[in-house]
C-alpha cells in the first residue's frame, strides 16, 4: 500500500491517513522508551510482534462484545483502524501491585491487591501522564459521567476475559493500559477501545517463574527483550518454530547464560 500523508507520530505508533474518510493506517515502529521518554532505545522486531499481539486480542476482544478501533491487519507492520477523537485519559487496570503504585503506596512488588483496582492518568506527555481522580476529569469536561461508565464497564470486562486468556497460556497479567475514543455520528458519539494491547502496554510474568515477558525487561536493563515479547506471541500461537511445532518454554536465565558464554574472552 502506498505511503499516505503522515498524521501524528507517538513513541511506539505512527498514523498514517487511511485509504477511505473516517481511517488511519497504524504503523508499529521498533522504538522503546520509558520513563515518559527518558529512556529511548531499539527492541528488534517489536512492531511486527505488537502488531499481531494487537491484532489477536482486538479480534478476539470484539467477540465478546467490546467496540473497538481495529479494522484489519494490513502487513507485518501496519494495520488499519477507525479515526477516532482519543479521550485524553489512560486507563490503567491493576490486578497486582507492580510499578508506580508499589513506589507510592509502599507495596511490595508482586503482591496481590484486594480487588482490581482502576487508576486513571491526564495524557500530556509535558507533564508527565499525572495521576488523576475521577473529580478532575469531571471538573475539566475530558469525559462525560455517562462515558466515565462506560470506560469503567469496558476496563472490567476486558481485564476479566484478559485474565482468562493469559492464565490459559500460564501468563499472569498484573497490571495493563487502555485508551479509548469518540466515534461521531452527527452530534452523537460512542467509545470504543483504541491504541493498542501488547507487551509494550501489559505487564505480563510467567506464572511459574515470574521472569517478565513485557516491557520491564527494557526499563529494568534486564536484557532479552526481543525473547520476551516473542515469547508472549509464541505462547498465544502467533509464532512457531522452524519446524512448525510449539515454542519452547522461555527460559530467560539459560537466555542471559549463553549470552555470557557467546562474549569473546579477554
Amino acid at each position: 500500500m502506498a505511503r499516505r500523508r503522515q498524521i501524528y507520530e507517538g513513541k511506539a505508533k505512527i498514523l498514517y491517513e487511511g485509504p477511505e474518510p473516517g481511517t488511519l493506517i497504524q504503523y508499529f515502529k521498533d522504538d522503546a522508551t520509558a520513563f515518559n521518554a527518558q529512556k529511548k532505545g531499539t527492541i528488534n522486531g517489536k512492531g511486527v510482534i505488537n502488531n499481531r499481539i494487537s491484532e489477536y486480542v482486538f479480534t478476539r476482544l470484539a467477540h465478546i462484545g467490546i467496540p473497538t478501533h481495529f479494522i484489519r491487519r494490513l502487513n507485518m507492520r501496519e494495520q488499519l483502524v477507525r479515526q477516532v477523537e482519543i479521550v485524553p485519559i489512560e486507563v490503567v487496570v491493576r490486578n497486582v501491585a507492580a510499578g508506580s503504585i508499589s513506589k507510592r503506596l509502599g507495596l511490595e512488588e508482586g503482591e496481590p491487591l484486594p480487588h482490581t483496582l482502576i487508576e486513571y492518568y491526564y495524557k500530556d506527555d509535558g507533564l508527565g501522564d499525572p495521576l488523576i481522580a475521577e473529580e478532575h476529569i469531571a471538573c475539566f469536561n475530558w469525559a462525560s459521567n455517562e462515558e466515565m461508565q462506560d470506560i469503567s464497564s469496558m476496563a472490567i470486562r476486558i481485564n476479566d476475559f484478559l485474565c482468562g486468556m493469559f492464565a490459559a497460556i500460564n501468563v499472569r497479567l498484573v497490571d495493563f493500559k487502555l485508551e479509548f475514543g469518540r466515534i461521531w455520528d452527527g452530534d452523537y458519539s460512542r467509545l470504543i477501545l483504541a491504541d493498542e494491547i501488547s507487551p509494550d502496554g501489559c505487564r505480563l510474568w510467567d506464572m511459574a517463574t515470574g521472569e517478565k515477558l513485557d516491557k520491564d525487561r527494557f526499563r529494568r536493563d534486564l536484557g532479552g527483550e526481543e525473547e520476551a515479547y516473542q515469547e508472549v506471541a509464541r505462547r498465544l500461537g502467533l509464532l512457531q518454530n522452524d519446524d512448525g511445532g510449539p515454542g519452547e518454554v522461555f527460559d530467560l536465565s539459560a537466555h542471559r547464560g549463553k549470552l555470557r558464554s557467546s562474549k569473546p574472552k579477554k
